[in-house]
């Protein structure tokens, strides 16, 4: 399973551009390509994805992890080249897309094998749970209901091994011990101190990084 990153505050591609925000790509052999979050800007995405060599019109799922700017302005050009994709979207974000089919999700839901949603938390926000047979891999947004809550609620099936995404305030940093994959991304206030703590399982994010799972 491989996860791109698309779109982030730092860049560690040259010729990538960052901005405030996420989204990264998801790929592996036998499950759907999943979009997850589209960015703060639609011109942005898909510019950085052009120079990855990834093209939209193969994304077969949009996960949006909430329904903050900087997580989903991106979506009115994704969902222009990515006609069929099937969107993931917590209840609490209103969209109705006529003809699109949305998935709206309070309790979590298998996304296809590979994939499932904790569910909505805390009545904001989901996070993407990548199962590649020897654990899980979390994706996540923002960490709105802090990283430890989601932890726990990606526990309920199977180990948790890694997480991307942003960790927002979160510095309970005991909650991370034991994870062989640490990626603070986009709105972590702590990155510093993450990397001080756990040297050898942090890897810094940015868009163009490319981590195989």
């Amino acid at each position: 399973m491989r996860i791109t990153v698309v779109y982030d505050n730092e860049v560690i591609q040259k010729g990538l551009r960052a901005d405030w925000g996420f989204s990264c790509l998801i790929e592996g052999e036998g499950m759907p390509c999943i979009l997850f979050d589209t960015g703060a800007s639609g011109r942005t995405l898909l510019y950085n994805m052009k120079q990855l060599g990834l093209d939209p019109g193969d994304i077969e799922v949009i996960f949006i992890s909430h329904g903050h700017l900087d997580h989903t302005a991106g979506l009115p050009y994704i969902l222009e080249l990515a006609r069929d994709a099937v969107l993931y979207v917590p209840a609490s974000f209103s969209l109705n897309i006529p003809g699109r089919k949305v998935v709206k999700v309070s309790e979590s839901v298998l996304v296809c094998d590979q994939a499932r949603s904790t569910g909505e938390l805390e009545g904001i926000e989901q996070s993407l749970l990548l199962d590649n047979g020897t654990g899980i891999t979390v994706v996540t947004g923002c960490s709105h209901p802090s990283v430890g809550r989601i932890i726990d609620a990606a526990s309920r099936y199977g180990r948790v091994n890694g997480i991307i995404g942003g960790f927002h305030g979160f510095r309970d940093f005991g909650r991370l011990e034991g994870l062989s994959l640490i990626c603070p991304c986009h709105c972590t206030t702590y990155k510093t101190e993450i990397k001080r703590l756990f040297p050898e399982q942090s890897t810094g994010c940015g868009a163009g990084l490319v981590l195989d799972i």
